[in-house]
């Protein structure tokens, strides 16, 4: 009887300290910084009060010390506050804004010794318990500068650049493929410029001539190799393409693919900035790193409608930040476009820093000639034959800044749709629900 009251007692004391232990721990991993706005739609109108809530989200865990949030309130009217506050509360923060624009909150949460919590095992914003946020002020009325005067006669040049090159495929080589019924190839395209266009091209076995919509996607800002296709759709074609025009196949050589791949985007780098980002390379917009990227887009629309299985009528192009850059280039220049996918645009409105709106921390440096690729000065060039929509404006997506979407939104003359969305950044969506406005407009047949 002794030995079981003895071993009785030892597991309820070693129980009751397991217990302690777990009670004054808690999982940073699961902590969220949550805002809003007070209105349902954090759309707002001159000197109109906006007001934002920001409350933590312990996921049911007891605080084991006093923290708080801390938080800075800017606006595309160059003001800036800044405050702090116990985080076992909603705050409420109040400003206004005194031009069309945006205004942005920043919050953060700091533990009891003033530094920010991080989140273990985690890398970038997801490391850290935050919120990054905004809402708007007669966005409608947002353009941008004007466009340069020549853009029409630019674009026409690049056009016929397009023209001195024959249509010819290089290669187009069948790889393995884990969707029964469908092809996949590695393809390269002749095209103007420093490189070809290179990519991955899927098409359903035994396809009857005419009978396939298209869809062409473009990718992200990367100088990583693109990765291989293994799967495609069964009722359409898929044409993948990188930015870059790299030969796919020295790419993925077993031994010495990685090198060729290192060394095919170290010489895309110019005066020390990876490309796209020198502002001496960028003064001639005829020998921008975006130029032979723009050639490369129209060359790889000219190649999905020369395939013979296209039905003629249905072509899809799509892609997010970069390649949402590219999507509206695809959309502006190639009027057999008919639905554009533009997620988080980038470089929309370059030169919004210049004009004093809240810019990005990351970005190409802006000089003038980068206008000839500005998003914002195509868009009227998208036509009403092509529907365009934007699903993921991030309202705290800084790298593509809210200003610049909505200015390119604005410009668009065809059918369009936007999806503008609380607290996400350029990298990090919410896993938690929250707020979402969805604009929507017809074709229309003069601007705004």
């Amino acid at each position: 009887m002794k030995f079981y009251s003895l071993t009785f007692s030892l597991l309820l004391t070693t129980g009751l300290l397991l217990c302690s232990q777990s009670f004054g721990e808690v999982d940073t991993t699961k902590f969220f910084l949550k805002g809003r706005t007070t209105r349902e739609t954090p759309l707002y109108t001159i000197w109109e009060p906006i007001e934002f809530v920001l409350e933590m989200d312990f996921a049911g865990q007891t605080p084991t010390e006093a923290y708080t949030i801390e938080w800075t309130c800017t606006g595309d009217d160059g003001r800036e506050r800044k405050g702090t506050a116990p985080a076992d509360a909603p705050v409420h923060i109040q400003t206004v804004l005194d031009r069309p624009g945006f205004v942005r909150i920043r919050a953060q949460l700091l533990d009891s010794s003033g530094q920010v919590v991080r989140k273990p095992g985690l890398q970038g914003e997801f490391a850290q318990v935050f919120f990054d946020g905004g809402a708007g002020v007669d966005i409608e009325q947002i353009h941008g500068i004007p466009a340069p005067p020549d853009l029409e006669a630019f674009w026409a040049r690049q056009k016929a650049k397009l023209e001195e090159i024959p249509l010819e495929v290089n290669y187009r080589t069948e790889v393995p493929s884990e969707t029964e019924g469908v092809k996949i190839y590695v393809v390269s395209i002749a095209c103007p410029g420093p490189a070809p266009v290179t990519g991955f091209l899927s098409i359903p076995e035994d396809a009857a001539a005419g009978s396939l919509p298209v869809q062409v996607q473009f990718q992200g800002y990367s100088e990583a190799r693109q990765q291989m296709m293994k799967t495609g759709p069964t009722d359409k074609i898929v044409l993948q393409i990188n930015a870059h025009g790299y030969d796919l196949v020295k790419a993925y050589e077993p031994e010495t693919g990685e090198e060729y791949q290192r060394q095919f985007m170290a010489a895309t780098r110019s005066n020390g900035f990876t490309y796209a980002f020198d502002p001496w390379q960028n003064s001639n917009p005829e020998k921008a790193y975006f130029n032979g990227m723009a050639l490369r887009v129209m060359r790889a629309l000219q190649f999905v409608k020369s395939l013979p299985e296209w039905n003629g009528r249905e072509l899809e192009v799509r892609g997010g930040s970069q390649g949402g850059l590219q999507t509206i280039w695809a959309a502006a220049l190639d009027h057999d476009v008919t639905l554009a996918v533009a997620d988080k645009p980038w470089c929309c409105n370059l030169a919004g820093k210049s004009c004093g709106r809240i810019s990005y921390g990351w970005g190409i440096p802006y000089v003038k000639e980068l206008n000839y690729y500005d998003p914002v000065h195509l868009a009227s060039w998208v036509p009403a034959t092509c529907t365009l929509k934007i699903h993921n404006a991030g309202l705290g997506d800084y790298v593509c800044p809210p200003s610049g979407v909505a200015a390119f939104y604005n410009n668009l003359r065809c059918p369009k749709e936007i999806v503008w969305v609380q607290g996400t950044t350029h990298g990090f969506w919410p896993p938690y629900t929250c707020q979402r406005f969805t604009l929507a407009a017809p074709a229309q047949t003069t601007l705004e």
